[in-house]
């Protein structure tokens, strides 16, 4: 189990926000902190502490006016730690590799792949053929219906009709080198994890994956550790201090 920060971005500005409440229309989204630093700042500090392998997200859509802003920052970001982290939102075939020049060890990538709520097998095989398996990171994101929970795209708006399964991983896994899996109902409400979600991944493990949503203390960790059987990986984003929150990062890392 390691410990993967993040930067997400919207409007132009580091944020942590309740996931789902994050809407394209308008660029609203409902807000937990607005930081006055930019990516820049949290790159270098990432870099410094060996915090690698963290992720940088860009929360606006490609057609938003704040689209430039955001993506300008995530590229001083990758600037600031050349091959040190990641970076997702609005990843496509066209642009993957200069996300990939511009310093991103890997490309996070969900709506691309998921079309019309089935898993697009073309655009998959364009984006390995653009940067390679290796470089790819696929974000199975869910929300739940029913009893089962089912990946989500444009930024936890849209339903597939995908399960989150270790079946589902199974043949993505052909594709990628890791996954990231936001709880996307908790995200950033700091009420606890999503126990079922950590239960599936633990059970599958056989590339990196990292968790992320609800964590709020080292007791939601340690459970995470539990759950995932040790073999998943953590980010904590709004119940982290320097992001507002009580949670110190440096207890963060010695908890794993």
């Amino acid at each position: 189990m390691r410990f993967r920060p993040c930067i997400d971005i919207h409007n132009g500005k580091v944020k942590q926000i309740v996931g789902s409440s994050l809407r394209d229309k308008g660029d609203n989204a409902s807000e937990n902190y607005v930081s006055e630093r930019g990516a820049d700042f949290y790159a270098r500090m990432y870099k410094q502490l060996g915090l690698e392998g963290g992720h940088i997200i860009l929360l606006n859509p490609a057609g938003s006016p704040y689209y430039e802003m955001t993506k300008e920052q995530a590229k001083k970001a990758l600037a600031a730690a050349p091959s040190f982290l990641q970076v997702g939102g609005g990843i496509t075939d066209k642009n993957a590799m200069e996300f990939i020049e511009a310093g991103a060890s890997h490309v996070i990538v969900t709506s691309f792949v998921f079309k019309n709520g089935k898993i697009s097998y073309t655009n998959l095989k364009k984006l390995v053929k653009a940067v390679g398996k290796k470089r790819i990171v696929l974000d199975l994101s869910c929300k739940k219906r029913n009893d089962d929970y089912f990946i989500v795209t444009d930024r936890w708006q849209k339903f597939t009709d995908v399960k989150l399964s270790v079946e589902t991983m199974d043949e993505l896994s052909e594709y990628c080198d890791e996954f990231l899996v936001h709880a996307a109902d908790v995200e950033g409400l700091q009420n606890g994890i999503e126990d079922s979600v950590a239960k599936i991944l633990g059970s599958w493990g056989k590339r990196p994956v990292t968790y992320a949503g609800g964590v709020k203390s080292i007791k939601d960790i340690e459970k995470l550790k539990k759950l995932g059987k040790g073999k998943v990986d953590v980010t904590v984003g709004s119940a982290l201090d320097i992001f507002g929150g009580k949670l110190a990062m440096e207890d963060i890392i010695k908890a794993i």
